[in-house]
């Protein structure tokens, strides 16, 4: 368990960092055998006005958005309205005939993507790059973005039915590669269930789970709450970050047309602590069931082949992990660049929120923050090395 020179060294890490500009603030949250053994907040939710964070203050979430999403579609597994090897066509006809990128030219897929391939990210989809998938991939979010405040805004099934014309980076679960699968799942979930993605989430895990701040965006009442986002300014300090990226209206004061399962929800870390703690108990809290034990066992496990995994094994801070329904997975420690528990799962997102289940240890690690380009900092894994090197006992 943690004692007093744990709790100090993390306070202290913490705070040197706020202090030498490489974050605003954050806060952090560690719970053990079901219940919250530790909560720490330090610095400021807005350098501006000088608010500083609280516990109630809300959070983008960016990628940690996915885990949700994978939720969602096993809830639809369970009921048996999905099967994983289904088609993504069969839901979004943007996804009939697609074309795969072979250098000089395109070339017909040799199968379609599934709903297995969107879960493992081995559909072929991307987020960017100088290629002519990644660039297609680019001119689509420039077209939602240039459109978010106007008369027509593109709507979540009618951006994925165009990200189907987008070539793909490769033949359908021939390799790995972090892309737009969790936000193409998202607009099946909503063809599926005949609801908005939104409203499905909300009906069907947010509300059950209490997650009363969890969302695609903020009314009035709740928008003081949200965190400002921060950049490096290249000059050792921060300057405040207002950019819309991927889609995501990034003020979070209008329900957005497109709600990415990717990328799009916000959040606070009781709320998300909520989730955590739900997949940790085998898919119930409080009396509420969203899924069964099964489901969660294998929402929870890396499901790559071994060549899949080659490609994810070229991501050097993931060594000694594997990835399955938008997370890692613990497969080696001793690979691993920072103390880990085999089996332990989780993710973290573009601007620094952060989850880690260890279910040997019964341990969760939640950590949230707003700073562009930061995902699993050196910052977030010196925190881990001191709780799960403590914790862990």
């Amino acid at each position: 368990m943690l004692g007093k020179i744990e709790i100090n060294q993390i306070k202290k890490i913490l705070k040197d960092n706020i202090d030498n500009n490489f974050l605003a603030g954050g806060n952090l949250m560690i719970i053990k055998n079901g219940k919250e053994i530790f909560y720490h907040e330090d610095g400021l939710s807005d350098r501006e006005a000088g608010l500083g964070i609280k516990r109630d203050s809300i959070f983008r979430l960016y990628s940690m958005s996915k885990p949700l999403t994978a939720t969602a579609l096993m809830i639809l597994l369970e009921r048996g309205e999905i099967d994983l090897y289904e088609p993504v066509s069969k839901y979004l006809p943007g996804f009939k005939d697609q074309m795969v990128d072979n250098g000089d030219s395109l070339v017909p897929t040799e199968r379609e993507v599934t709903l297995k391939d969107l879960l493992s990210m081995t559909s072929g989809l991307v987020y960017g790059g100088t290629k002519k998938a990644g660039k297609d991939t680019g001119a689509l979010f420039q077209e939602i973005d240039s459109r978010l405040f106007s008369d027509s805004p593109i709507s979540t099934i009618e951006a994925m039915n165009k990200l189907g014309r987008c070539a793909l980076a490769f033949q359908p679960g021939t390799s790995w590669e972090y892309g737009t699968s969790a936000d193409v799942l998202g607009a099946v979930i909503e063809v599926v269930s005949g609801r908005r993605f939104g409203e499905f989430l909300k009906e069907e895990l947010f509300e059950p789970l209490g997650m009363k701040d969890t969302g695609f965006w903020l009314p009035e009442e709740k928008r003081s709450r949200l965190v400002k986002t921060y950049g490096d300014n290249n000059n050792g300090d921060l300057e405040i970050y207002t950019g819309n990226n991927l889609g995501i209206i990034h003020q979070m004061d209008r329900d957005p047309a497109f709600e990415s399962g990717g990328a799009g929800l916000v959040s606070t870390i009781d709320d998300y602590a909520k989730f955590t703690r739900m997949l940790m108990n085998n898919g119930s809290l409080g009396g509420v069931q969203i899924l069964r034990p099964h489901t969660v066992k294998y929402l929870t496990s890396g499901t790559l082949n071994t060549i899949q995994q080659k490609s994810f094994d070229l991501w050097l801070t993931l060594s000694g992990h594997s990835y399955g329904n938008f997370m890692r997975v613990m497969t080696d420690c001793s690979k691993a660049g920072d103390l880990g528990s085999l089996g332990e799962y989780g993710w973290d997102g573009w601007l620094g929120a952060y989850f880690c289940n260890c279910p040997k240890e019964d341990l969760t690690f939640l950590f949230m923050m707003q700073k562009t380009d930061a995902g699993t900092t050196t910052l977030t894994r010196k925190l881990r090395n001191i709780i799960l090197s403590s914790c862990s006992r």
